[in-house]
């Protein structure tokens, strides 16, 4: 298949195009929403802790809701190991990205380089985009990188050794506590006590029977798995207009003029994205590490988000570069809405070329 025939059938596919539309219109939404006032100035606040302590965390764990197969478990294990590398990599990597600042700020900005919005801004997306296949890799890709967020940039930002509090929050986190348990139980199913059920799909009977692990409550307690998945479903809207008003309760003028802000927004959403696409290609072609359309894709998904809140929150915190670091997430943000649609199209232009096996 050529480049253009690509090209038409990702723009002519419905299920892409309506998905970056939703993201476009609802954050479009809710920046228009908080300009008018009908969102009051700590309603963003608001709609970002329910989604990360509500939302995301069903959504994390609902994903893992799926049969386990070789295929997947092999796709699955490789995003895990990556997720660890790529952030290893980008940790020694990305300062040298600004080696030309002083200390203070190379390492700020390294930090702020390697580590994006992957919960609250790339795992909404990718369930939209990519399903629930999306969702599941994304969780595991995460598990290495809230590891690194919650350890060394913690360590790095505060000058500190590890504390009691912050390993609190790397391991009481509700998104961490749903991950690790969802994937520990869907790497185990088939070693749990089985048992015959009604095949259903999306929590509808679909004829037929089906023998799972007695905790699938995908099949098992629709009950139960039915309240998680309504909630999950609120994980893309509410953060989608949580990002739009939090657009549109800042001003661009003191950010725009910052050269260092908008080359630091050009390597986060563009070139760190990038560098993973082209590795990630090139290690699945010599099969080094092989790993399907959907499992790459959610992978520069998840790394072309902007600055993450936990490390901005670090930096603004012990006052490190923090004017810069307010600055730098603002632009990243509008950054990341300009570029994520352009991602998917990529993408989705590449799988239909054939890149991708």
């Amino acid at each position: 298949m050529n480049i253009a025939n690509a090209i038409e059938k990702t723009f002519t596919n419905v299920g892409v195009v309506s998905a970056i539309t939703s993201t476009i219109f609802i954050i479009l939404l809710g920046f228009y929403l908080r300009r008018k006032g009908t969102f009051g100035p700590n309603f963003g606040k608001v709609l970002t802790k329910v989604v990360l302590a509500v939302a995301i965390a069903a959504l994390s764990f609902n994903s893992f809701m799926q049969p386990i197969d070789h295929q997947s478990l092999h796709q699955g294990l490789g995003v895990l190991v990556w997720g660890f590398i790529i952030y290893i990599i980008l940790i020694f990597a990305a300062p040298l990205m600004y080696s030309r600042r002083d200390m203070d700020k190379r390492e700020v900005m390294g930090i702020l380089t390697a580590f994006g919005s992957t919960t609250f801004f790339g795992i909404p997306i990718v369930g939209v985009i990519y399903g629930p296949k999306g969702v599941l890799y994304s969780s595991i890709f995460n598990i290495g990188y809230r590891i690194f967020l919650y350890s060394y940039a913690y360590i790095k930002m505060t000058g500190l050794k590890m504390e009691k509090e912050n390993i609190k929050k790397m391991f009481l986190n509700p998104i961490v506590i749903a991950t690790i348990l969802g994937f520990v139980l869907w790497l185990v199913q088939g070693l749990a006590p089985q048992v015959t059920v009604p095949l259903m799909k999306n929590g509808v009977a679909a004829g037929g029977v089906t023998t799972v692990a007695f905790y699938r409550i995908d099949q098992t307690a629709i009950w139960l798995w039915k309240p998680l998945n309504y909630l999950a479903s609120l994980a893309s809207p509410l953060a989608w207009l949580a990002i739009g008003c939090t657009l549109g309760s800042i001003s661009l003028k003191s950010a725009v003029s910052n050269k260092l802000v908008w080359y630091y927004s050009f390597n986060k959403v563009i070139l760190v994205p990038l560098l993973n696409l082209v590795i990630l290609l090139v290690l699945d072609v010599t099969r080094i590490m092989p790993l399907n359309f959907v499992a790459i894709a959610t992978i520069v998904v998840m790394m072309a988000t902007p600055t993450a809140a936990v490390a901005a929150s670090y930096a603004i915190s012990y006052d490190r570069q923090a004017v810069l670091t307010s600055n730098s997430s603002l632009i990243s943000t509008v950054s990341a809405v300009v570029m994520m649609p352009i991602w998917i199209a990529i993408l989705g232009i590449l799988n239909s070329a054939g890149i991708f096996h």
